[in-house]
């Protein structure tokens, strides 16, 4: 492969016309995987094993500044087993996250992204609600997304046709299909929606069928597939690791472990392109810090109450509100807590040499 667009390589990660200019030896490469301190990348030639300048690590000021899978950069190939990362080009996207746990910071998990594959299983894992965060989180990254409702065969039509029918009413403009890995014109059908040189990324709870849908989509048995429990349809993280895989059709695919925790840091774009309906009539309201809680002349709650906007709809977009601001909150305190640490420290390190 000696064709750079086929890696998905456009105009648009080009360096601005007004950027300095960079070293003639540096070439653009797309990341195809990242581990602690190393990656993998490839060239058009070659995929080849790289790492990133001590400069570009002690620039960053958070994880966002780091390479991540689906990256494009300039990097300087040394030997066919050595590649230097030294510059990052402008994204097109990006899909990130709050970090599990208590931890308030962000997580970097791909760049570069076209179109979201949002798997959810037919058989047990139906949640609108969970869909709902899922939707914010690539909303908000400037991806296109694409719900994919896996295990069809699993249900009868008619249980399909009444599910697809409220996934649609509550998501009118979310794009939306059906499959079942073991029809073969089923995966013939699904092959529709990759275009070579896209990039896409699965999205899903694990057991939802994510890596037996890459492992059709390639052929091959490659990715390991571990069983579902019975009793409630969780399977543990098949996927360890994110990985830019080239499909044989041309299209290029993104796998992602499992996500147990959706949390957001300002994620205000995402949650009004998801929950457009509640943020349109929010322009209508009385006041224009309305919380759409307990204020008079407040036009999301007079539609909640004619039946326009659905209970559990309304409530989780509040509850997205609420912890998007109080995440991000806590981000912008603990960033001024390392500022204030880091001049501290700069401060000490001066006094010490002054005193030599």
């Amino acid at each position: 492969m000696t064709d750079l667009s086929a890696l998905g390589f456009d105009d648009s990660y080009r360096l601005p016309v007004d950027a300095p200019a960079p070293d003639p030896a540096w070439v653009p490469a797309r990341i195809l995987t990242r581990g602690r301190d190393s990656f993998l990348i490839h060239d058009g030639h070659r995929a080849i094993p790289a790492e990133m300048t001590g400069k570009l690590a002690y620039a960053a000021t958070s994880a966002l500044d780091l390479p991540a899978v689906g990256d494009w950069a300039l990097v300087q190939v040394c030997d066919p087993s050595l590649a230097i990362i030294h510059q990052l080009l402008p994204r097109k996207s990006l899909l990130q996250r709050k970090t599990a746990g208590k931890k308030i910071a962000r997580q970097l998990i791909a760049a570069n992204i076209d179109t979201a594959l949002i798997v959810q299983s037919l058989d047990r894992d139906l949640n609108l609600r969970r869909l709902e965060r899922y939707l914010v989180m690539v909303h908000q990254g400037g991806i296109q997304p694409l719900v994919l409702y896996s295990k069809r065969d699993l249900v009868s039509a008619d249980a399909l046709a009444a599910h697809m029918r409220t996934a649609q009413q509550a998501l009118p403009r979310v794009p939306m299909d059906s499959f079942s890995n073991q029809s073969p014109a089923e995966m013939a059908h699904l092959w529709s929606h990759l275009a070579p040189g896209r990039t896409y990324c699965l999205l899903g709870s694990s057991g939802v069928g994510k890596t037996s849908l890459l492992n059709r989509l390639l052929g091959t048995d490659a990715h390991a597939v571990r069983s579902v429990r019975e009793r409630d349809s969780k399977g543990r993280h098949t996927t360890t690791a994110r990985e830019l895989i080239r499909l044989p059709g041309g299209a290029l695919l993104i796998d992602t472990p499992g996500m147990r925790e959706l949390g957001h840091i300002d994620a205000g774009k995402g949650i009004a392109a998801v929950f457009d309906e509640i943020d349109a009539l929010g322009e209508q309201c009385r006041y224009g810090d309305c919380t759409h809680t307990v204020e008079s002349g407040c036009a999301v709650r007079a539609a909640l109450d004619a039946g326009v906007i659905q209970l559990k709809r309304y409530e989780n977009y509040l509850k997205l509100q609420r912890e998007t601001a109080h995440h991000e909150a806590s981000y912008l305190e603990k960033r001024r807590r390392d500022k204030r640490f880091g001049k501290m420290v700069k401060a000490v390190m001066q006094n010490k040499r002054n005193r030599r």
